[in-house]
């Protein structure tokens, strides 16, 4: 299914845990350092520059990019690291969030309370989802690098739907399935 970004309440309300997606328009880069930065800044009663309404976090940390490319490779990184962090920000209207791996039940529940998505891409093709970005630049917080949170227009970056608003688990799914597949295999 292909989406343009930001996505409509709508949008997310069709999402569905297992349905492969194909996102264009805007999303946003922010890993630990980043995530740890806004959470603080929000508990001391800051702003933060960023309207996150609606918005998408992808969780990498891109490398540089080489001579007429817009950003290098960028592979997501281990989401579990972001869930202390993230219902302050779905709090804000952080409604998608884009990593690898699984996530702790205290993020999946306040996830469903937010009405928020969390999609996986592959890791390991760092190289190849960079060719999906159109545009990259720095928004907030270039001291942290690699960290610092990028603003990306991307076209077609695929994701899996893991986890919907409905509490549907797309990693729990699989898992039955692969063992329904070998329990048949072995009777």
């Amino acid at each position: 299914m292909k989406l343009t970004l930001p996505l409509s309440f709508r949008d997310i309300q069709s999402l569905r845990a297992g349905m492969l997606v194909f996102l264009s328009g805007h999303l946003y880069t922010a890993r630990d350092a980043a995530h740890k930065r806004m959470v603080e800044s929000i508990q001391r009663g800051e702003s933060l520059p960023i309207d996150w309404s609606n918005e998408t976090i992808y969780y990498t940390g891109p490398t540089p990019a080489k001579p007429g490319k817009p950003i290098g490779s960028c592979g997501p990184t281990s989401s579990y690291r972001m869930d202390s962090y993230a219902p302050t920000l779905m709090d804000l209207g952080v409604r998608i969030m884009i990593g690898k791996g699984d996530r702790s039940e205290a993020f999946r529940k306040s996830m469903i309370n937010h009405h928020a998505v969390y999609l996986q891409t592959v890791g390991g093709v760092g190289a190849l989802l960079a060719r999906t970005v159109l545009h990259s630049e720095v928004v907030l917080y270039p001291d942290l690098g690699p960290e610092a949170i990028h603003r990306l227009e991307v076209k077609d970056f695929p994701a899996i739907v893991t986890y919907d608003i409905y509490g549907g688990d797309a990693t729990k799914e699989q898992i039955e399935i692969y063992k329904n597949k070998m329990h048949e295999r072995t009777k």
